[in-house]
């Protein structure tokens, strides 16, 4: 969209900053072109959009119709395979127009601001240009300086403010830069299913897995009446938050109930909690059977709890030929803690609404069980009848990406 300001025209656009994924060999063109689809349909109700790549930058620009730039800006952070990207006025590369509309850029920046301290850097891409970087960066701080002495000082270390000048075919001005979550475009690293449960851990391995370009299915085991809908509503919540990074993705609700009264019944109280995660991981590699995903992930992290030792581990993993993968396992609480803020599901997760991970819990659980220890605890379990049952009695809900959702 060009925009007209007194005698100046110009174009908004939004550049976005590449980062890994310029990095890849032969089949870096498939990262661009996944990368791409995904920022369409995250924009896809905000109009329609040019969005063309160029090495390690990709331009989004109106169709038609009014550019709707922050909004764009807001959609940008949660999509993986973004180092960063600008609200940015594109104009043409000529000497005389880059200072008539540095002048008025300035204008709109720091007329009538507090004091700030600021710095040019320009990137001089078109050699055709008559100046070097660093002789436009010089005369563009000069007219600056000139122009808002009253309120700006200069600082090339630590400035308040960073006017950047691109200069290409056209050049490209702006002052901002979003933060996007790096990583790598969703849906180039397969199909993982996440063992999500109300906690703080899983749904930050989730966004982990999903920053790795893996795409994502979720099942949760819920156990009414010994947990309520309102553990439901949360876990559902929790989704639905995911899907702003993860895209459309399908939970599983399984009904648990029956599997874990069994498990209290027939299984030694010690052993309860180990022989409960080994049923929740043969449940989920079949529901990943069926959706075609190839890995589980789970937000365990090594030592945390009871369950979590490594001998517990390879005895969770004993029972399933799938890869699981923890990408919180060497991570603390704090860390976790850090990251569930950062991407918007702590306070959901800290809802005080239990799951049956903490509800059927042993007092006093076996921390070092051997593989013959778990085979032993089930041996009066019916253990293809339970897990199929399980899978039987499983509810499938669609997640969607919501329009206006980040």
């Amino acid at each position: 969209m060009n925009i007209e300001t007194g005698k100046l025209e110009y174009e908004e656009i939004i550049l976005v900053r590449i980062g890994e994924i310029a990095l890849k060999g032969s089949n870096r063109a498939k990262f661009y072109q996944q990368l791409i689809r995904n920022i369409r349909y995250r924009l896809r109700d905000l109009g329609s959009f040019s969005i063309v790549q160029s090495h390690t930058r990709i331009w989004i620009s109106a169709r038609q119709g009014k550019f709707p730039g922050q909004k764009i800006l807001e959609r940008l952070t949660s999509v993986f395979g973004i180092v960063s990207a600008s609200l940015v006025r594109s104009f043409p590369a000529e000497e005389e127009m880059l200072w008539q509309q540095l002048n008025q850029y300035g204008e709109l920046i720091f007329a009538g601001k507090e004091k700030k301290t600021f710095k040019v850097e320009t990137r001089r891409v078109n050699k055709r240009f008559p100046l070097t970087s660093y002789e436009v960066s010089s005369k563009a701080g000069s007219i600056l300086l000139d122009r808002f002495r009253d309120v700006l000082s200069v600082d090339v270390h630590d400035p308040d403010i960073t006017i950047y000048i691109e200069i290409r075919d056209n050049i490209y001005l702006f002052s901002d830069k979003t933060d996007a979550p790096k990583g790598l475009p969703v849906g180039m690293s397969g199909k993982g299913m996440v063992l999500l449960s109300g906690g703080l851990d899983s749904p930050v391995a989730a966004w982990m897995m999903a920053s790795r370009g893996m795409k994502l299915d979720m099942v949760y085991f819920h156990t009414p009446p010994y947990t309520s809908e309102k553990a439901l509503d949360k876990v559902a919540s929790l989704a639905a938050v995911l899907a702003g990074y993860v895209g459309n993705h399908t939970l599983h609700i399984v009904n648990f109930t029956a599997v874990q009264l069994e498990l209290n019944e027939k299984c030694p109280p010690e052993m309860l909690t180990i022989v409960m995660r080994r049923m929740m991981m043969r449940v989920a590699s079949e529901l990943a059977l069926k959706d075609s995903a190839k890995a589980l992930i789970t937000g365990e992290s090594l030592g945390q709890v009871a369950s979590q030792t490594l001998e517990a581990l390879a005895a969770t993993n004993a029972v399933t030929d799938l890869l699981v993968f923890r990408p919180l396992i060497g991570m603390d609480k704090d860390e976790i803690v850090s990251l569930a803020r950062k991407i918007g599901t702590y306070e959901t997760s800290i809802e005080p609404f239990e799951d049956c991970c903490t509800v059927f819990v042993s007092k006093h659980p076996k921390t070092h069980p051997s593989p013959e220890d778990a085979v032993r605890a089930e041996k009066n379990l019916d253990i293809e009848a339970l897990t199929a049952n399980a899978v039987a009695n499983t509810e499938s809900r669609e997640i969607f990406l919501r329009d206006g959702l980040k």
